[in-house]
Formats: structure tokens, sequence, C-alpha cells
């Protein structure tokens, strides 16, 4: 038996588990992902700075620890829920367990938790805010309700400029690193371009020097409309009439540099079974997705941009295509890692785009 851990909401509703990683005390947003696989690129995923991951499939970690399968070099949630972890995973690609894995970086882990239960919580009440503890008598609801992700795209983007891919590449893109996901490198070279990733704060001066052929602005964390500075940069950047494609919090900004507006959802969508329509064809895909906010449909300007893609379950905004410059974004992943690929073919729309340049 592990230590007793208590993971206890803002609004007051307390639920028992066990320390089963790294152990301690950690306060913030509680969200939660119904992936029934890809653990490892959730851990990975930087969109989850600042949040509590809690995972609604109940058994995690029965494949181990594959480092090859990451989304970056770090963990982005501060913290780990699960039902129940697995301490004999069966894979010949694993390097170790995730309890082991999770501890030697720091992160709290805790199992035995009533996920289920949490997971209908935070869908009635919406998301909240909470704190894992070894005694809930000494949660501090005055700090927890007061919480706020903040400076999440600072902490999580590159300090430097690094290259990716080949020298010899035909195309040559500017990737806009707001807290990227490798998978959109990989997307991006295996389509013969070179990447150059770029700190967030990269201005539309700076990447007219580099002389590429397209930008591509990341996912990352964090309230999109905080980031004053990035979104002046991005209106900067479509005056340069370079292709430009735009996921996750990429879409979000893009979004809010043409004067539309982003709401927080009540509890996002996180995993990999989020149907999208198509508004121009019709057809539905299922896609990955990891977001707490999303454009708001009826801000976009007609005469400048028209929707793209719609949310099937609850009608939310999952793309724009900008009619007075050569680019489009959608809010979901089409690199789609893990998760279904239905929606890669977005990639080669980006490099159509880059081709009629």
């Amino acid at each position: 038996m592990g230590r007793k851990a208590y993971l206890v909401l803002e609004n007051g509703k307390v639920f028992e588990g066990e320390y089963f990683a790294a152990e301690g005390e950690v306060t913030a947003e509680v969200v939660f992902t119904t992936g029934m696989t890809g653990y490892l690129e959730t851990l990975t995923d930087r969109s989850y700075y600042g949040q509590i991951a809690v995972q609604t499939f109940p058994l995690i970690g029965n494949y181990g620890v594959i480092s090859s399968d990451f989304e970056s070099d770090v963990i982005g949630p501060c913290a780990y829920i699960v039902k129940d972890w697995c301490q004999a995973p069966s894979n010949f690609r694993s390097e170790g367990r995730l309890d082991t894995f999770l501890k030697d970086r720091g992160i709290i882990g805790v199992k035995g938790i009533d996920t289920r239960t949490l997971t209908k919580t935070i869908r009635e009440r919406g998301v909240m805010n909470g704190t894992i503890t070894d005694d809930p008598a000494k949660a501090d609801f005055k700090k927890m309700k007061a919480y706020r992700v903040t400076d999440a795209i600072t902490n999580m983007s590159t300090r430097e400029i690094l290259h990716v891919g080949s020298d010899d590449a035909k195309y040559t893109i500017a990737l806009m690193d707001y807290g990227r996901k490798r998978n959109i490198e990989r997307e991006l070279t295996r389509r013969n371009a070179k990447v150059i990733v770029c700190p967030h704060n990269t201005t539309a001066e700076q990447i007219k020097t580099l002389g590429v052929n397209g930008i591509m602005l990341s996912n990352g964390p964090g309230d999109p409309s905080e980031n004053k500075q990035l979104i002046e940069n991005l209106k900067d950047m479509m005056n340069l009439g370079i292709p430009m494609f735009g996921i996750c919090l990429g879409h979000q900004l893009l979004a809010l540099a043409n004067g539309f507006r982003t709401e927080k959802m009540k509890y996002g969508h996180r995993g990999a079974n989020q149907p999208v329509k198509n508004l121009h064809t019709s057809r539905v895909y299922i896609s990955s997705q990891n977001h707490g906010y999303a454009v708001v449909a009826k801000s976009i300007d007609s005469s400048r941009a028209r929707e793209y893609f719609t949310n099937v379950n609850d009608g939310t905004n999952e793309g724009i295509e900008y009619l007075d410059a050569p680019a489009f974004s959608v809010q979901f992943h089409p690199e789609a890692c893990g998760g279904p690929t239905d929606t890669n073919l977005l990639f080669d729309r980006f490099f159509s785009l880059m081709e009629e340049k």
C-alpha cells in the first residue's frame, strides 16, 4: 500500500487515493483526457503546462516508457492521476516503468482515485482548480481558487533557434514554438522540408530574414488572449504573404491577430475521438484534441475569413480559412500522435500553398 494522497477540488469535493510516483503537494487546474492510448504523448505534451492531468481510461502504463514516443523532452502536466497503473509493463520497446519515470522527474502521481466520478464532476461543474495533498485539512481554498496558468508559452517555448531536417530539402519552414509537439516536425520533414524552430517571440522581420517558404504555428498551453505581443507579431506575419498553417493554440492566436475572439470552455476537448466536420464537403473526421479555449465562431469576420471545421458534438469552431492571406488553421491535431490520422491531409494542403507561391 502506498501513502495516502487526496485530490481536493475548489468546490470542496475530496477524492482519496495513493501516491505512486513523486510525493508532495501541488495546486493546479484539473483536466481530464479520454485517450485510451498515448499516455506517453500526453505526459510529454507541453500544452498541459500548469495542469493536473486525469486519465479516464482505467489502466495506464501497460506498455511502459518508450522515449522515442515522447512529444518533447519535458513533462507537461505538473501532476498525473490514474485509476490504476501497470506495475509489470509488457512491450518489446519498453525502457522502464511509469512510476519510476515520473518519480525521476519529480512529477506527482496519484492512483486509486475514482476517475469516473471525478470526470463526471468536472463535466457537470466545469474545469476547476484542485490541490493534491496528504492531508485534505491542509488545502488552502483561497490559494486554490486564485490559481491561474500564467507565462505558459514563455516557459514552454525554445529559447534559441533550432534546425531540424536536411539543408537540401525543397522547402524551408519556420515553426513558431508555443509548446510544439515533435510530431509536427516529423510531418513537415517527411514531406521534404527543413524546419527552423523559432522562439515564441520571434518577430515578422526576423522571419523575413530566414527566407522561409512557410510559417507553421504550433500548439501550446495557456490562455491565448494574454499573449498580446505574440498576437501583434502575428499581425505583421500575416502581411508577409507567406503561407501559414496554425494548429491548436496557433489557431487561436492567429484568430486573435485578425480581431476575432476566444473564450474558455466548460471542460475543453482532450482525447483522440473528437468528431469534426469540414463545412465545405460535410465530411466528418475523427480528431485528436487538447485544448481548453476555443475561437468564438460568431466573432469571425465573414468578409475576411470563413469557418473551415466545426465540432460535431458541441458546435464549437474547429478551423478557419483566411480570404485575404494564404493562411488557414485548425483547432485539432492533424499530426495526431497519439490518435487518428484522418486529418493528416491538411499538411499536404499547406505544402500545396507553398508550391503555389
